[in-house]
Formats: C-alpha cells, sequence, structure tokens
C-alpha cells in the first residue's frame, strides 16, 4: 500500500475534474484546485456530473456510493491551502509549458517537503518542466485516458532525477485509485497512449482541414474499415477540442496552423465537445 493518502488535483477541466473525482471515489482524501471561483465553480460542476456518470455506469457506485465521493471532495482557488496537506499533487493544467512551469514554480513555494509532483501532460517532457520544481527526485509524469473510469490506463513516466522510492510510490497510488500502472523504461513525448493516438488524430484533422471529407465521413469511414467503435472525431469531442487546439496551434508547420484555425472556429462559437454538449457532433445533456 502506497504512502499517499491526500491528493491534490490542480487543474478542474474535462480530465483533471475526472482525476479528481476517480481519487476521491477510491477513497482518496481530494482537494481540486483551480484558479478562480468560476473556475472551481465549474469544476464542482463537472464532479457532480460524473457522480452522475458513475452511478449508471459505473459497478458499485449506485447507493449513494457516487455521491459520498463528489461530497467527500474540498474545492478551492487557494493554492497554499489546497495541497498544505498533500502527498500527492497531480498537475492537470493546460497543455501550455509557460503555465505549468508557472504552476510548479509557485507550487514549489508552498508544498510541504514530502510532496510529489506528478504532471498530467499529454505531449510534453517532463524534463521541460522538472527544474521549474524544487524537488527533481520527487517529480514524474502520470498520464490518465480520457473517461477514466472506463480506460483505466496509468502511465508513469520518470525523468532521470525521479527516485525510485517515488516511481513506486507513484505506481502503488496509481493500482489502489484503480488503474493499471504501466511503467515507461524512458521519456517519450506522447507516452505509450498518444504516441499512438496523436498520429491517427493529425491525419484525421488534416482530411477536414484540407476539406477532403467532413467529419462525419471520415469517421464512418474508419469505423466500417477497422470495426472500431469511435472515429477520430468522436474521439475529438471526448478529449475536448480546446486541449486539441492548444497543442496544435504550438506547432508553427502550416498544416497544423490550418488546423488550429479551424478549430478556433468551434471554440469560438462554443462547440467545445462533448463536455459542452457540442463539438463535432451533438450529444444529449
Amino acid at each position: 500500500m502506497s504512502n499517499i493518502q491526500h491528493v491534490t488535483v490542480l487543474g478542474t477541466g474535462v480530465l483533471g475534474s475526472q482525476i479528481a473525482y476517480q481519487a476521491a471515489f477510491a477513497g482518496k482524501t481530494v482537494t481540486a484546485y483551480d484558479i478562480n471561483d468560476d473556475a472551481v465553480a465549474a469544476g464542482r460542476e463537472r464532479a457532480a456530473g460524473l457522480a452522475k456518470r458513475y452511478e449508471a455506469e459505473v459497478d458499485g457506485a449506485a447507493g449513494g456510493k457516487a455521491q459520498a465521493a463528489l461530497e467527500s471532495m474540498t474545492f478551492t482557488a487557494d493554492l497554499a491551502e489546497a495541497v498544505k496537506d498533500a502527498d500527492l499533487v497531480i498537475e492537470a493544467v493546460p497543455e501550455k509549458i509557460e503555465i505549468k512551469r508557472g504552476t510548479y514554480e509557485k507550487l514549489s513555494a508552498v508544498a510541504p517537503e514530502k510532496t510529489i509532483f506528478a504532471t498530467n501532460s499529454s505531449t510534453l517532457l517532463p524534463s521541460d518542466i522538472v527544474d521549474a520544481t524544487d524537488r527533481p527526485e520527487k517529480f514524474l509524469a502520470l498520464h490518465f485516458a480520457n473517461e477514466i473510469w472506463k480506460h483505466n490506463t496509468a502511465e508513469v513516466m520518470p525523468v532521470p532525477a525521479t527516485s525510485e522510492e517515488t516511481k513506486r510510490e507513484v505506481e502503488e497510488y496509481a493500482a489502489e485509485m484503480g488503474m493499471v500502472p504501466i511503467v515507461l523504461k524512458k521519456e517519450k513525448a506522447g507516452y505509450l497512449l498518444n504516441s499512438l493516438l496523436v498520429p491517427w488524430l493529425d491525419a484525421a484533422a488534416g482530411l477536414w482541414a484540407g476539406d477532403f471529407a467532413d467529419p462525419e465521413t471520415i469517421d464512418k469511414t474508419w469505423k466500417l474499415a477497422t470495426g472500431s467503435p469511435m472515429g477520430p472525431f468522436q474521439v475529438f469531442d471526448v478529449v475536448g477540442l480546446t486541449t486539441a487546439y492548444n497543442i496544435t496551434s504550438s506547432n508553427p508547420d502550416p498544416a497544423h496552423q490550418a488546423v488550429a484555425a479551424k478549430l478556433k472556429e468551434k471554440i469560438d462559437a462554443g462547440e467545445l465537445g462533448r463536455a459542452t454538449g457540442k463539438g463535432f457532433y451533438t450529444y444529449d445533456a
């Protein structure tokens, strides 16, 4: 059993709220932090929605357990308060290097010495962030897939300075959280999952941005030809278009910039994906 009982999640967006709620559902003491009261309120609403989904989709969640997990969570916009007892902080802030580095500089100033730091970055190398922390031996990446209760992988990726004790603690914690720990031997941008997933999504987005076909046709082609239950644009809606935009817009390649421009049009229209009820597709509340 790990020594990780008090968990703080920084960022209550689509995936951050899932990480926090799943930890609470697994019996951990959870604090969810975001940058202001409006963001915290939105995170609390996402967690309430997750409690309803767990009741409908997760074995053992009915009968009050899902609601009890929600009620056990603490939400705050005070970073020092959020991490004062934390054994582990999982960072799930926007996929921008300057935001992540700034977050770790602030976090290092207020977190207890015992606290392990883990980034959930989808594409950035943890080595790009580690020197913004004050504890490289207690820093690594811990990456989750969307719809965490169904796709329960937890990719553990250390930096060269990560201690064996830290790696072992986080691996044990991931299992306690209900995940399947997947430990990488060395750093790889995108880990295992996104190293496979992102090129597939890029190819689909390029077909859309190049006006070769509409998203529905691209998805239909993939599903019919491979037997997959989801097409790439359905996956975009699950991941969230804001995350896709943040990753794509940071790549100066003209093809990526063309995709980013089309994604921004949808984001500006409020079409952010499944979490908001509309992205490439429309969803029931």
